[in-house]
């Protein structure tokens, strides 16, 4: 029984492990190239594209439910939204939705996140260089070129200072 009880704790932690590796990235690189033409469909069933949001600086965000580095920065773009939206900065979240689209829904409400999300599609996945770690964050300029990409967890502050040096 102590024997079950060990393999069983290790084979949690491996499973742990492997979660945290699938979505543990590399940290900010700077990017300046034109952002992919992007159109996908928003969980309202609106489609959204990039063309939404000239004129406006854009953190686009690819996560999912399951992943714990996406959950623990949901908190950090809901506080930049509310703050920075009124001066130009929009957010939209792209999901794998891997757990299906109630467990989506679901999740948004339970987290009270206030920008807008999608589901992702191949297309914008292989737009934006076949998007292989979550979460990973794209910042786009008002012209629409891509200012950063961020792969993997990174402080609120991280974000804000590169907001606001495009507002």
């Amino acid at each position: 029984m102590k024997n079950n009880f060990k393999l069983v704790t290790l084979a949690l932690l491996a499973l742990f492990v492997l979660a945290v590796i699938s979505c543990k990235g590399t940290g900010k690189t700077e990017v300046k190239q034109p952002a992919f033409e992007f159109s996908v469909s928003g969980l309202n069933g609106n489609s959204i594209s990039l063309d939404n949001y000239k004129g406006k600086v854009l953190l686009l965000d690819f996560w999912d439910t399951w992943c714990p580095p996406c959950k623990a920065e949901i908190p950090h773009f809901i506080e930049l939204y509310s703050q920075y939206q009124g001066e130009g900065l929009e957010i939209l979240g792209v999901a794998f939705g891997r757990e299906g689209t109630e467990a989506l829904t679901s999740f948004i409400a339970e987290y009270q996140i206030n920008y807008p999300n999608a589901l992702a599609n191949e297309e914008i996945v292989n737009g934006f260089g076949d998007i292989t770690s979550i979460p990973t964050t794209f910042l786009i300029d008002r012209n629409g070129n891509i200012y950063k990409k961020y792969v993997g967890y990174q402080d609120k502050s991280v974000f804000e200072t590169d907001i606001k040096a495009l507002l």
